[in-house]
């Protein structure tokens, strides 16, 4: 039964037209193959799918950048002239570019100003003008910014210091933290599971006529200071 004459024509569904493109375009590159065994040709193809994806095939007797040497040679063109030329021609602008970049930076720092005229004094002054101001106006926010910082830095410590303060005056109307009158004592420091603690060490005499006959005994009494 003879096969039946297929449309050539854009299939419209994609699964469709990609399984299509998938299957002959391996059928091509396999005929492509057989030609290069069979024949001793050398073969290329090159193709890109509706999606963009790159499919290629060389002979592996020659290598692409080969195949198209030998193309170029054949027919007698440069492939590459009006490239080149293009990326001569962005080179130059780009030069251009760099030159007069070049040339502005010298003018700001006062040199290469000769060639200058009156105008063109005036706009240079102008954008300095501008940069100095932007510059200015930077400097003094990083000025604010820093005696912000110092600011909240002296509110911290000076809270701190008052804090301390009022710690040190609760402690004095303490009786447990008073300091002895009238009395000889010394200063200890003291180690406990707790950390550093100051005691003031005070000898007072047993008995208050002590002082009038004999060698009296003394108590030792200690009072806690600080914690």
């Amino acid at each position: 039964m003879a096969r039946g004459k297929i449309q050539i024509k854009r299939i419209e569904n994609t699964t469709n037209r990609q399984v299509t493109y998938s299957k002959r375009r391996n059928g091509l590159f396999k005929k492509a193959n057989e030609l290069t065994v069979l024949c001793d040709a050398k073969v290329s193809i090159i193709m890109f799918s509706s999606t963009g994806k790159l499919h290629e095939y060389i002979s592996p007797s020659i290598s692409t950048k080969q195949f198209f040497d030998q193309y170029q040679m054949t027919v007698g063109i440069d492939l590459w002239n009006s490239h080149y030329e293009h990326m001569q021609e962005n080179l130059r602008k780009l030069k251009d570019v760099n030159r007069n970049l070049r040339q502005e930076i010298r003018q700001r720092m006062g040199d290469c100003l000769n060639d200058l005229g009156i105008e063109e004094l005036k706009l240079l002054e102008e954008e300095m003008d501008k940069a100095s101001k932007v510059i200015r106006e930077r400097k003094y926010k990083m000025i604010t910014n820093q005696i912000d910082q110092h600011r909240k830095k002296f509110n911290n410590e000076k809270e701190v210091h008052n804090r301390l303060l009022r710690d040190l005056d609760a402690r004095a109307e303490d009786p447990r933290y008073g300091l002895v009158d009238n009395g000889e004592y010394e200063s200890v420091i003291g180690f406990s599971n707790l950390g550093p603690r100051m005691f003031a060490l005070s000898l007072q005499p047993s008995h208050p006529n002590a002082h009038s006959g004999g060698t009296a005994a003394s108590d030792l009494t200690t009072y806690p200071l600080l914690f």
